[in-house]
């Protein structure tokens, strides 16, 4: 009879101490600080388990005690998060690796739909770039818009969305800082900057004659206190 307790008793040691050791983790997955990014694989190295986020960008993971998840995938950055006996929820912002085949790849996989990856492309944002890492504001600029033209001088530089249209005038886009028009961006460091809005087209027209070459919206940390 006392081998069988015992017997007994040794089992639900054996199975909490197994239940003690996994545990669920939640989590979403965005790019751009906003938009949901589905269809994105989530793995967790100890436990080795895998899934997939929904439409919502959101998952739920088996993980084992000081797991990892790791995600992997195209278009984007591999990323990895530690979780601990603390971590119950993960909120992951994924950044976008942009170059064309790479925005092909992420609407073709199901990632990001089109719209939306057009219009963050169209608007880069500080809590998903690191502008610090640049050192002028024409660096930050270069290869993140389509068509649009980066020309850099040893003083400065100039932004050309429209291409060179103009022989005898100034084929330069039109500059708005903290709402305010300027001629010159030279002296916006990238560290200050909130975010960047590229306008063409038509949505230059607020702007009347003077957005003919595309504008530039800039909106700084300072304007937006």
């Amino acid at each position: 009879m006392k081998k069988r307790i015992f017997l007994f008793l040794a089992l639900i040691i054996y199975f909490s101490s197994i239940q003690a050791q996994t545990k669920v983790v939640y989590g979403k997955l965005t790019a751009f600080n906003k938009y949901p990014l589905q269809n994105i694989e989530v793995k967790a190295k100890k436990s080795k388990a895998s899934v997939k986020t929904d439409s919502l960008g959101v998952f739920s993971i088996v993980t084992n005690d000081e797991d990892r998840i790791v995600i992997k995938t195209k278009a984007f950055q591999t990323i990895t998060r530690k979780v601990d006996k603390a971590t119950d929820s993960l909120n992951i912002n994924l950044v976008f690796i942009d170059t064309k085949s790479n925005r092909e790849l992420a609407t073709g996989y199901g990632y990001i739909n089109s719209q939306d990856l057009n219009y963050a492309m169209n608007n880069l944002e500080q809590e998903n770039n690191e502008f610090c890492n640049y050192t002028n504001i024409y660096d930050l600029l270069v290869g993140r818009f389509p068509g649009v033209m980066v020309q850099r001088t040893a003083t400065g530089g100039s932004v050309i969305i429209r291409g060179g249209t103009s022989i005898n005038m100034s084929n330069e886009a039109l500059y708005v800082v903290d709402g305010g028009v300027t001629t010159n961006i030279d002296y916006i460091h990238p560290c200050d900057i909130r975010s960047i809005n590229v306008l063409k087209d038509a949505s230059t027209s607020i702007y009347g004659s003077r957005g003919s070459n595309g504008v530039v919206v800039i909106e700084t940390k300072r304007g937006n206190n």
